[in-house]
């Protein structure tokens, strides 16, 4: 395990991570709940998220491309941007909304021309894998390539079967085990 790894690790359960009864997304009852966002927005910690993300993609190739729905995926996407172009590589990120917008241009997908390029979707704590599958529905009608589904936090709740069954490749950085909630 990486330094940056385990720094991601250690922020995540003491901030992220909140014991009680919760109702997810997906409906489901949980004694916990992963809030990423207490974590992705943190100054300290969106860098190390996009330098784990940054390695955990890093053998897909060809992909331009990062980004999912919004809002949960968006600070994660921007981390990889950042720290790309840190590390002097060339990934864009792209947000995609839950409707298409009924002003402008009416877009679903914001952010580079995605016709033919390779993506990675993103989120950043999974559950049931419905939200990545959405936005791949999206990105698919703009002609956009999916390389892989790719999240920071996974559940373990199903979401990599369902991707996976969905016939895309699913990388996760973080486990439940890694957070000692398994």
């Amino acid at each position: 395990m990486t330094d940056v790894r385990q720094q991601l690790i250690d922020f995540i359960s003491a901030d992220a991570v909140f014991h009680g009864d919760f109702t997810l997304t997906s409906g489901k009852k949980a004694t916990y709940y992963v809030d990423l966002r207490k974590v992705s927005l943190d100054h300290r910690v969106a860098p190390l998220i996009g330098q784990v993300m940054i390695d955990l993609i890093a053998e897909v190739p060809d992909v331009v491309a990062v980004g999912g729905m919004t809002m949960g995926a968006d600070p994660v996407a921007a981390a990889i941007l950042h720290q790309g172009a840190a590390r002097g590589l060339s990934y864009d990120a792209f947000v995609v909304r839950k409707e298409p917008k009924d002003h402008g241009r009416g877009k679903q997908v914001e952010g580079p021309d995605l016709e033919g390029k390779r993506v990675i979707v993103l989120e950043d704590t999974s559950t049931t894998g419905g939200s990545p599958l959405k936005a791949i529905e999206a990105l698919t009608k703009v002609g956009a390539e999916i390389a892989g589904v790719a999240v920071v936090v996974d559940r373990n709740t199903g979401a990599r079967e369902v991707i996976e069954e969905a016939g895309y490749p699913y990388f996760a950085a973080i486990g439940l085990k890694d957070l000692g909630l398994e």
